[in-house]
């Protein structure tokens, strides 16, 4: 990291976080205002063709990284725009807009003595660093829940999405414009050095959200000061029960597959337990009639020869690929235990008729997501009713799952009092009331 790119990137986060009190101290409607106007600025046509011209450039670039093995061919689909993904995008704007505002929110009040009331109040983190995978439709959603938690933010996307990232900022920087907000609280930076000099900015940047690969995260999380939220692997299993229903397992394997091979929470471990070998067959079916090569433990190519077997490191591996391991456990108990050893702590689901064994599964799984006959797709923010996600939090500090508004928020503590001095409490002076209040 050269000098001047430490100084660039020092100065940004400065500005960002000077712009970054406007927002934060903007009214309520400002901030839905600006979430509005976004959407409203993606839905125009010229924007738009503007975006996808953008968004054609990186794609044509991948060819050339795909063809020297520097970028998986799977993970094209996270770098491609369309109409579909920005009208996702937007309907998340929308959501965030109409939601309740959570900044300033009064979440304590304690009467201590007369005249003396404290406050628990929320307030916005101040200056997050968020380093991105090459998603486009990422940088939207983080710049939206960054405002609407009053957040400024840096943004540091894959260079793979540089040119569709660059289309997206300038947007988001022209709706600050048109509010007469400083574009500075939405900052864009693209140079591979940026990372490192960011994660530098201790005392300046509040927060880092790292998503990508659990050995990134863990580059992060050794080079830096600053507290990280970890947006890690995402190793999701389904677990089909001996009182699994064959129909129902099987549209939820493909489902938790295939509808986004290289989403974090995509299914990459089927589990099947002795007993449950009809939802086994079927689920084996459907994913090979989806194109899914299935990888699998001598107890499954036993009844079906026709897999792969699975190689060394397979209960490890996040394929983010139509790729799925395959194993059979004894009971729930050997579920769990290869849950613990192998999960990632992102999402975990059961398939199960029984009632008992779900809400055992349910209670017992330490994971951010923990279902029951549902798809792990269903890990996301906006599918939450979040708006969107800064990231899915595999860490179980402040925030967990999908990160929303709420979880960049922090909390200040306010006392008004009337010259109550401390020295009038205790043995033998006034006693405190601390009566809870609405």
């Amino acid at each position: 990291m050269t000098e001047g790119s430490a100084k660039f990137t020092r100065e940004a986060a400065l500005a960002a976080k000077a712009a970054g009190a406007a927002l934060r101290e903007a009214p309520a409607d400002m901030r839905a205002g600006l979430l509005r106007d976004l959407a409203a600025a993606l839905a125009r046509e010229d924007v738009r063709a503007a975006v996808f011209a953008a968004n054609a450039r990186d794609l044509e670039r991948s060819k050339a990284d795909i063809a020297s093995g520097a970028l998986a061919p799977e993970l094209v689909k996270r770098l491609a725009l369309d109409a579909k993904k920005l009208m996702a995008v937007s309907e998340g704007l929308g959501q965030l807009a109409a939601m309740d505002d959570l900044v300033g929110r009064v979440t304590l009040r304690r009467e201590l003595d007369d005249g003396l009331m404290l406050e628990r109040v929320t307030c916005p983190l101040g200056l997050i660093g968020v380093v991105f995978e090459a998603r486009p439709d990422a940088l939207v959603q983080i710049a939206g829940l960054a405002i609407r938690s009053g957040n400024a933010v840096l943004l540091k996307g894959g260079r793979e999405a540089q040119e569709s990232n660059r289309a997206l900022g300038t947007v988001v920087q022209e709706v600050f414009r048109a509010r007469g907000l400083d574009p500075r609280a939405a900052v864009l930076l693209e140079d591979r050095e940026d990372v490192g000099a960011v994660l530098g900015l201790d005392g300046i940047v509040d927060l880092i959200v790292a998503r990508g690969s659990s050995e990134f995260v863990r580059h992060v999380r050794a080079s830096t000061r600053i507290p990280v939220m970890a947006h890690a692997a995402g190793i999701c299993h389904l677990y089909l029960h001996r009182a699994a229903n064959p129909a129902m397992a099987a549209r939820l394997a493909v489902d938790s597959k295939m509808t986004y091979p290289a989403a974090c929470n995509a299914l990459e471990t089927l589990l099947w337990d002795e007993g449950a070998e009809g939802a086994l067959d079927a689920t084996v079916a459907a994913l090979l009639a989806a194109g899914v090569e299935l990888r699998a433990c001598p107890a499954t190519r036993a009844r079906h020869p026709q897999v792969t077997p699975a190689p060394d490191g397979a209960w490890d591996t996040e394929y983010g690929a139509p790729i799925l391991s395959v194993r059979r456990v004894r009971d729930m108990e050997e579920a769990l235990a290869h849950i613990e050893r192998h999960g990632s702590r992102h999402t975990d689901s059961i398939v199960t008729d029984d009632a008992a064994a779900a809400q055992r599964f349910l209670a017992s799984v330490d994971s951010a997501g923990v279902y029951h006959n549902a798809s792990t797709r269903f890990s996301d923010g906006y599918r939450y009713g979040l708006g969107a996600e800064v990231g899915i939090s595999t860490d179980k500090l402040h925030a967990r799952g999908p990160v929303g508004v709420d979880g960049l928020l922090t909390y200040r503590w306010l006392l008004r009092g009337n010259g109550h001095l401390t020295a009038d409490y205790g043995p033998g002076g006034k006693r405190f009331t601390h009566r809870d209040l609405p």
